[in-house]
């Protein structure tokens, strides 16, 4: 009787072993079969430039072939399939193993590929290595005069997209070679009105330990050769990155263009409609009436962005202070600005809008005015739908029997086309470390501290949405601009009073109003001064709304310069010291 209790024992231990044993050998199976699915080996040419290469393999699926697959990833439905992979040290014609077990995006991993024909194609995304002065080196891809686009990045390896035919998540053997070269950006050359310049920053040298550079498109005021003894306000605008002052264009549009559909907007012929808005500016800007400035559009792009949002950062250096006290200054003195903080204003949407309220909240006596339409999250309790101090979770709204993801993208009547987790999830894909060149990854790179390695800290982990609130804690101090301005309204209220104002759409598709609404109470709140600016917001309408009521969204985005220069010149002398001169500029 004991032996047989024994026996038994020894059985009640041993069969919960063998269970788990068995539950490891059919998961090992598992991934192994996933493994033998993917026998894709991916190489490129010999070339003296591309040796030793760092950067991001992106492997890309799309059923359609009426452009690249390279240029079909999106963040909705119509997205084709992606998957990345981080490569060092690749070697010309050596053949690289891409890795089966690479993240995905919007299906995770190769065994969840559907059957069918797709186009196939391949993305090496180069990355160069820093030596920051702090000691720390971190490998980036280095914007090459295109603004940080992956996909259009001059020398950038790729391949021709062939067809292949997926049966039950099983791809056939691929030999891909990139046997393509995104080309240089051509150069753009200086006419009358616009001037083109780059300098050296020293403080951005300094952080990165290599030379760095920032740029502009300039536009000169009608009447500027002739009036050589006549100094102009400043008209900054802020934004992604420009190829040239786009929006200025000095002769009629083109009766040749070829009419194109705008699928944002659902308007034909909007090539059409951008020229003629371009012209119609010209026309304006060398009117009798409209104010004389100088107007210029900033190049700043960053190792992570198209742009450097304007601040100084952990992770992208003193960005902030190199525009504020070396670009800027450079561009007054070699153009005839004014050079005085009130006689410098800026402007800008979207990202723009963040940026120039951020230099106004950042720089208060450095600038005179700002005009922030549609601007990205300018209070993280509205981080778009998350927040940041209160929120456990960026892409589930949890209860105790359910959980609901947080949209991310609507129209302009609330119909969601993309999650909060499809989008970051996107950008996963596209880099590891913040370094996809995408929006999410940027605000990280700009706000947050960086960890060991040197890379911006992540708000939330990027896999399972969980926020990490010592970092949330990190950009309230920081970078929340509506706090800020609530914290330090006593020490420089009287330097914002008069400069604040703030456009947003009620039907924002990314939620920026939500931010806007909880910066409108603090901003109404305000005593000693009050803030005397403005906030206004459009019915229905939807992301880059910028103040007009009286036309539809997609010709007054067009509209930037002529709106908000005459803004600023209607309410200068508010601000303008007293003798200040606000005439001899007005000719």
């Amino acid at each position: 009787m004991k032996t047989i209790r024994l026996k038994c024992s020894l059985l009640e231990l041993i069969m919960p072993v063998l269970f788990i044993s068995i539950l490891w050998s059919c998961s090992d199976t598992k991934k192994n079969e996933t493994a033998s699915n993917v026998d894709i080996k991916i190489e490129y040419p010999s070339a003296a430039e591309d040796k030793n290469l760092d950067g991001r393999l992106i492997l890309l699926l799309a059923e359609q072939a009426d452009t690249e697959p390279r240029f079909q990833l999106r963040d909705d439905a119509k997205t084709c399939q992606a998957f990345g992979m981080d490569v060092e040290n690749w070697n010309p014609n050596t053949a690289l193993q891409f890795d089966a077990k690479a993240f995905g995006y919007p299906i995770e991993n190769f065994s969840g590929l559907p059957s069918g024909d797709f186009y196939v194609q391949a993305v090496f995304h180069k990355y160069e290595t820093f030596n920051r002065a702090d000691g720390l080196v971190v490998k980036l891809p280095m914007d090459r005069g295109e603004g940080q686009q992956w996909n259009k990045a001059p020398g950038n390896l790729y391949s021709t997209p062939k067809k292949v035919t997926i049966t039950n998540g099983k791809l056939p053997h691929l030999s891909i070679v990139l046997d393509q070269k995104i080309p240089p950006i051509a150069a753009v050359e200086d006419t009358k009105y616009i001037k083109h310049i780059k300098i050296k920053s020293k403080l951005l040298s300094e952080f990165w330990g290599r030379d760095m550079y920032l740029g502009a498109h300039v536009l000169l005021p009608e009447g500027w050769e002739t009036h050589p003894d006549v100094k102009y306000p400043l008209a900054i605008m802020h934004g992604h990155y420009p190829k040239d002052f786009d929006g200025f264009r000095t002769t009629p549009p083109d009766p040749n263009l070829e009419p194109e559909y705008s699928e944002r907007f659902d308007v034909e012929g909007y090539n059409r409609i951008v020229q003629q808005e371009a012209y119609d500016f010209y026309k304006t800007w060398t009117g009798p009436d409209f104010p004389r400035v100088i107007a210029i559009k900033i190049q700043h792009p960053t190792p992570y962005y198209d742009d450097s949002y304007a601040v100084n950062s952990a992770a992208q250096g003193p960005y902030g202070d190199a525009i504020t006290y070396e670009l800027i200054p450079h561009i007054e003195k070699q153009f005839r600005g004014i050079g005085e903080g009130w006689s410098r204003f800026v402007y800008g949407g979207s990202t723009g809008g963040w940026e120039s309220l951020a230099v106004q909240v950042k720089y208060p006596k450095e600038y005179g005015m700002c005009f922030a339409a549609c601007p990205d999250p300018i209070d993280f309790r509205a981080y778009c739908l998350v927040n940041i101090y209160e929120d456990e979770n960026a892409y589930y709204q949890k209860g105790t029997f359910r959980k609901t993801l947080v949209p991310g993208h609507r129209d302009y009547l609330g119909n969601v086309d993309a999650t909060l987790k499809d989008m970051n999830y996107r950008e996963l894909v596209l880099g590891s470390k913040g370094r996809s060149g995408q929006q999410w990854d940027i605000w990280e790179a700009t706000y947050s501290p960086i960890d060991k390695e040197g890379y911006p800290k992540r708000i939330w982990d990027r896999l399972t949405g969980e926020i990490d609130k010592e970092v949330a804690e990190y950009w309230k101090e920081n970078y929340d601009l509506a706090d800020i301005l609530k914290r330090d309204w006593a020490k420089h209220g009287k330097d914002w009073e008069n400069k604040i104002h703030i456009y947003c759409g009620d039907m924002d598709n990314y939620y920026l109003n939500n931010a806007v609404y909880l910066a409108e109470d603090i901003l109404s709140e305000t005593t000693g001064p009050y803030y005397n600016g403005e906030v206004d917001y459009g019915d229905r309408a939807e992301h880059c709304w910028n103040g007009d009521h009286d036309n539809p969204n997609h010709i007054s985005r067009l509209r930037y310069h002529r709106m908000f220069i005459k803004k600023y010149t209607d309410k200068v002398a508010k601000i303008a010291p007293e003798g200040a001169d606000l005439k001899s500029w007005r000719y």
